[in-house]
């Protein structure tokens, strides 16, 4: 869903020796960098597909098995502890709830046997959550307490949401439908209405489209969107529970579909006040899973599930650390569930629902205390055969109704069912009253001072280092982040062939590196007719892929070659030749520990441990060249954009600065690197709606261990040049800004303050990166 160019890229291996022969530069353009063949090349684009299914597959059967081996009540608390605490540090770091909620109601709209109170309460400090309480008109002494997770397709305001409010409190109950992160009154985008954009757009769906933005910020932050969202949560109980007459006996959380049941479901298992949750579509089969369920659906249920840019649905680390989403339902025991489907359900093939009746029936002797609800049809269908709806529909409901009489003495039957929305501006809750007394923060913000707290800190611990122990620091760091960056094993070369004829001097060899068990890099060689010896050795890589870095920095490779440089280039997985979508793979890898740039850089470490074992390179002097060969934006690029439009800006390409430095900081025989058209920081990219850079690029956490110029000062002494760096935006940065931002790299390398070199132009990259290995 996210806009952004597919991505490729190259590893660029380019050795020096001296020789007087000049390649012309068009020979190097014109020259195939394919290396496989049309069957290899349709193996190779699905390798990843492939890496990602077979996880999954050990996650089910890990999971499978530990299951089967628990008998007793104790044995699942032990399992159900020890995953519902690896969920919460999952989610991030979260501030002190505070000690008394500070709350207002800004307006009321009276109603039929219910009033609306339009709420604001303060989440995290400068957070204001906007929320629809919906009250009896003749409160009693003992009122039960609902919330309500709306869906991910919009706010607060939907129809659905307000006859479940209006219907439950003229029932007695106190109904809390808050806007969640990034929604309605709390959207941090510009696009409101259709007349926010000079163009057709969707503007009922930015809020959608844009949440993957804000997932990305927060995790960059250490944080996540499901974290905030539960937080939030959680703060709408501390609301419920400090309303006069509520029963803390009776809280109650409901989960819409399409996203609303995620955080439903993860706030309960959090939160022990909850004593009943409705998580629709979370734990069990979804609407895209096959109905009726197969024969063997015990062993061939996917528990796990999946991730894609919904930056909530897979929850990350989730495959690693087995909190899958059963688990989180069924850690609620022997609280009331209520296992809820969007459509058909499969009763009597579901293995999740056998799973839950084991837990409440067998282990808490309770099996009154869970129950169900489902459509009918399937996704695929329409009404009215098919039950689809915004977020719980009135048929829906029918089969909630009973249960929540017989758990909580709530009387509603479908005719007392009521129906009466009121416009959206009669439900705004941060009025320009309150706008100017509480002057919230935004989103970005918010999330900007939370970065700075977080960078300072971590600016702290690495002041307190020896260079060598801050080396050491920022690799441990790093690597708890990215997932393993060590390659596992020495690349094997499956296949070799050479070109029958030389081009530009050099001899063309076309090499198949398996890095790992299913995973191959292709790599053309170039080498010099002439080689004495062995020779200095610059790694380049660029996002583009091989065949762009050949086409766009072909004149600097010339220079290169024209001394005698044995040039590699390999398209590292997911890139090039093994091609495939970046951002539904960046977030599955997520769910097992590991990201799409650290097995990425892994890649780059295999074909340098390549390269170490040819006999014409001196590994003594090796150098890494990032280059990004997109043109960055221009003054007059527009970057107010909603989802879903042409003329979308283009963002920047910093994989190829990024495995640079990375691979400098895990590779200490790397003795120069060089960065153009490299991303400034992460911070910035807190501070705009908008997210430009790539899934992939974007590593959780990133800002909890520093950001890219503590990185770099990791690297001093070793020489280090940054040249046209980009921001998040993909726009120039000046070399004012560029010096500023990297003033903690400028002070360690205050003893070799000639080692590195910061500019705003562009020079020539052969030029530098010789001089450094001479």
């Amino acid at each position: 869903m996210h806009q952004q160019a597919m991505l490729r890229v190259a590893v660029l291996l380019l050795v020096f020796v001296p020789r007087a022969t000049a390649i012309v530069a068009g020979e190097l353009e014109q020259l195939s960098p394919d290396v496989l063949t049309r069957e290899q090349r349709g193996e190779a684009e699905g390798m990843m597909e492939r890496q990602i299914a077979k996880h999954s597959a050990d996650v089910n059967a890990r999971n499978r098995a530990e299951w089967g081996k628990i008998t007793t009540r104790r044995e699942w608390e032990t399992f159900r502890n020890e995953r519902i605490e690896r969920l919460r540090r999952s989610l991030g770091e979260y501030p002190l709830p505070p000690s008394r909620l500070n709350m207002q109601v800004t307006t009321t709209v009276e109603g039929d046997g219910f009033r609306i109170e339009n709420t604001l309460y303060e989440s995290r400090p400068g957070e204001w959550v906007t929320g629809n309480l919906y009250v009896p008109a003749q409160p009693t002494k003992s009122m039960p307490g609902i919330l309500i997770a709306h869906t991910h397709h919009g706010g607060k305001r939907d129809s659905e949401l307000q006859d479940m409010g209006m219907t439950w409190a003229r029932s007695g109950c106190v109904v809390l439908v808050i806007d969640q992160v990034g929604y309605g009154e709390r959207r941090s985008h510009p696009f409101h209405r259709e007349t926010d954009y000079p163009k057709p757009y969707r503007a009922g769906r930015q809020d959608y489209y844009f949440r993957q933005d804000t997932g990305m910020q927060l995790h960059l932050l250490g944080d996540s969107l499901m974290g905030w969202m539960a937080w939030d949560l959680m703060r709408g109980v501390d609301l419920l529970l400090a309303k006069e007459g509520i029963d803390p006996q009776r809280i109650i959380i409901l989960g819409a579909v399409a996203g609303g049941g995620d955080p439903a479901a993860v706030t309960a298992a959090l939160d022990p006040r909850i004593a009943c949750c409705v998580p629709f579509n979370f734990g069990g089969p979804q609407p895209e899973t096959r109905y009726p369920l197969p024969e063997d659906a015990e062993t061939s249920f996917n528990y796990l599930g999946g991730a894609y840019w919904e930056s909530t649905r897979g929850l990350r680390l989730g495959g690693r650390d087995d909190f899958l989403h059963w688990v989180i339902v069924g850690s609620m025991a022997p609280r009331h569930v209520i296992h809820a489907h969007e459509f058909s359900w499969d009763q009597e093939r579901d293995p999740v629902w056998k799973r839950y009746q084991k837990i409440w029936g067998v282990f808490y002797k309770a099996p009154d205390d869970i129950g169900f609800t489902h459509g009918k049809g399937l996704l695929s269908g329409r009404p009215p055969e098919a039950s689809h709806c915004n977020n719980i529909g009135a048929f829906h409901r029918r089969k909630i109704h009973p249960l929540f009489e017989r758990w909580f003495g709530i009387k509603v039957s479908e005719n007392d069912e009521y129906s009466a929305p009121r416009k959206s501006e009669e439900l705004i809750c941060m009025t320009d009253k309150a706008r100017q007394e509480l002057k919230p923060k935004s989103l970005n913000e918010l999330m900007s001072a939370v970065a700075q707290d977080r960078i300072s800190a971590a600016r702290k611990r690495l002041a307190a280092k020896s260079p060598t122990e801050r080396r050491q620091l920022l690799r441990d760091d790093w690597s708890r982040l990215l997932g393993p960056v060590a390659p596992a094993s020495s690349p094997v070369v499956n296949s070799q062939s050479s070109d029958d004829q030389p081009v530009a001097g050099a001899k063309v060899e076309r090499v198949v590196l398996e890095v790992e068990a299913g995973i191959v890099v292709p790599v053309v060689v170039l080498v010099p007719v002439k080689v004495n010896g062995r020779a200095p050795a610059i790694i380049g890589v660029a996002q583009k892929g091989k065949a762009g870095f050949l086409k766009e920095r072909a004149a600097e490779v010339q220079k290169l070659v024209d001394g005698g440089a044995v040039v590699v280039l390999a398209d590292v997985r997911g890139t090039g030749e093994s091609r495939s979508g970046d951002t539904d793979i960046s977030a599955n890898l997520q769910l097992f520990g590991e990201t799409l740039f650290g097995e990425r850089l892994r890649d780059l470490r295999s074909v340098i441990a390549y390269l170490r074992e040819r006999k014409d390179v001196d590994v003594n002097r090796l150098a890494l060249w990032g280059d990004s060969l997109t043109v960055p934006n221009s003054a007059e690029a527009n970057y107010k954009v909603p989802h879903g439009v042409d003329g979308w800006p283009q963002g920047p390409d910093p994989l190829g600065g990024l495995l640079a430095l990375f691979g400098a900081l895990f590779e200490d025989d790397i003795r120069a690197i060089y960065v153009a058209g490299g991303l400034l920081d992460y911070q910035s990219v807190l501070t705009h709606f908008a997210v430009l850079i790539p899934h992939g690029t974007s590593i959780p956490g990133a800002l909890t261990v520093g950001d890219l110029a503590d990185l770099a000062g990791g690297l001093a002494p070793r020489p280090l040049r940054l040249e046209s760096l980009v921001d998040h935006l993909n726009r120039p940065v000046s070399v004012v800004e560029m010096e500023k931002t990297y003033a903690p790299a400028t002070a360690n390398y205050s003893a070799t303050p000639q080692a590195f070199t910061i500019t705003d132009s562009r020079s020539s990259a052969a030029a530098w990166l010789l001089e450094q290995l001479r």
